[in-house]
């Protein structure tokens, strides 16, 4: 629980010295990686890619591009 805070007030604290275009790409970024951790990939995806698409300059674009390529690898063939 006490993780559950001190991430919560990290992504706070970082959202606060954001732009608009930033801080809402951020929020996608940070429910795609609740989406992913209740696996539900197809949905992650989605928002990843919805973060390159919207906000490609956004510093979440970055991680959104790098988790995108993690979950085609884990992608079943």
């Amino acid at each position: 629980m006490k993780a559950l805070f001190t991430a919560l007030f990290l992504t706070l604290a970082l959202l606060a010295g954001c732009t608009p275009g930033e801080k809402k790409a951020a929020e996608l970024l940070e429910t795609a990686r609740f989406e992913e951790k209740q696996s539900n990939l197809e949905h992650a995806a989605k928002l990843y890619n919805a973060i390159l698409k919207k906000y490609p300059s956004a510093p979440s674009a970055k991680e959104a591009a790098a988790r995108i390529a993690e979950l085609q690898l884990r992608k079943p063939s």
